[in-house]
């Protein structure tokens, strides 16, 4: 019977649509040294509705551009030695204060990855003590809430179900059972579109109903038909799938600095829009590289069928 549903639930999930509605969005990584190519993202037509800068305040480059127009999501990055501090929770309420309308927050970023390769390295005990503190009374206040944004490989989910009952024990103490408040999970993902499929479907299945935010994704070095080809794919599949919250694509910089590979970045080294970046802002230009233009299939049963199989082995 539980394996009927979750059959159903990705069936669903995977055959229902929608239209784009402020969705596409950018994780923001400032290059001190161009300052210049900051403004790209908010020029004239652009399809960029949101943002997130990995901190708790607002970037000062778009501080002049209203939140309605382009909108800032906070993220509490980590947790410093003291799990109860609430230094979050006070600036995102005086943001709220000063007039910046936050409806959504972000968690932490890949707690299950050390600091050497970019993750706050969380234990899911201290991750769940910060997020009492600090998200909880958010959520009360009408927030939106944003699971911390696990890796894509396979310790994320041991560590998201370990953090998800540390702090359902934390809320349950000295009373009845609660669970924390959360209304969206974030996911990273740097391979390919069969893969980001299954890890989604994964989610989904162990949390029918869940809307999903894609924080982070990029085909990392490849040739750039692939890239181009899974760029084009996962865009008209999240623009068209109700589950999907939102999504930020990983590439917003030149591709000489550009950690994914030089063919994921938006920039070229000169810093002109490439072709996926155009793409990605809406614009009627082909951008600078010389990435060749693929066919793009919609998701299809095979990729169902993909999914399908992670959640049955996962089950069994």
């Amino acid at each position: 019977m539980a394996l009927s549903k979750h059959v159903l639930a990705l069936m669903l999930a995977g055959l229902s649509y929608a239209t784009r509605d402020h969705k596409r969005g950018l994780c923001f990584v400032p290059d001190a040294e161009k300052p210049q190519d900051d403004k790209i993202w908010v020029q004239n037509g652009s399809d960029i509705t949101w943002y997130y800068n990995y901190g708790d305040k607002p970037s000062t480059v778009y501080k002049d551009v209203p939140q309605e127009q382009f909108e800032f999501v906070p993220m509490m990055w980590g947790v410093g030695s003291d799990s109860s501090d609430t230094t979050f929770l006070q600036t995102v309420k005086s943001l709220m204060k000063d007039g910046v309308n936050i409806t959504h927050v972000l968690g932490f970023n890949e707690p299950d990855a050390g600091n050497d390769v970019g993750g706050s390295n969380l234990e899911p005990k201290v991750a769940a003590e910060a997020w009492v503190a600090n998200f909880e009374p958010l959520g009360e206040m009408g927030v939106k809430l944003g699971l911390p944004a696990c890796t894509g490989g396979w310790g994320s989910m041991p560590w998201l179900k370990q953090f998800l009952g540390n702090c359902s024990a934390i809320k349950s103490q000295g009373g009845p059972k609660r669970n924390c408040t959360w209304d969206y999970l974030p996911v990273h993902w740097y391979d390919n579109f069969e893969g980001l499929a299954s890890h989604i479907g994964e989610r989904l299945a162990e949390w029918p109903n869940s809307t999903i935010w894609v924080t982070e994704y990029a085909y990392a070095h490849q040739d750039p038909q692939p890239t181009e080809q899974f760029f084009k794919q996962t865009l008209k599949w999240f623009d068209e799938s109700d589950f999907i919250g939102r999504y930020t694509y990983f590439g917003a910089f030149r591709s000489d600095v550009s950690n994914v590979g030089p063919n994921a970045a938006f920039l070229s080294n000169s810093g002109g829009l490439t072709t996926i970046g155009a793409q990605y802002l809406g614009l009627n230009t082909t951008g600078e590289n010389n990435a060749s233009h693929s066919k793009v299939s919609s998701p299809s049963v095979g990729l169902l069928a993909v999914v399908l199989a992670v959640v049955v082995k996962t089950i069994m």
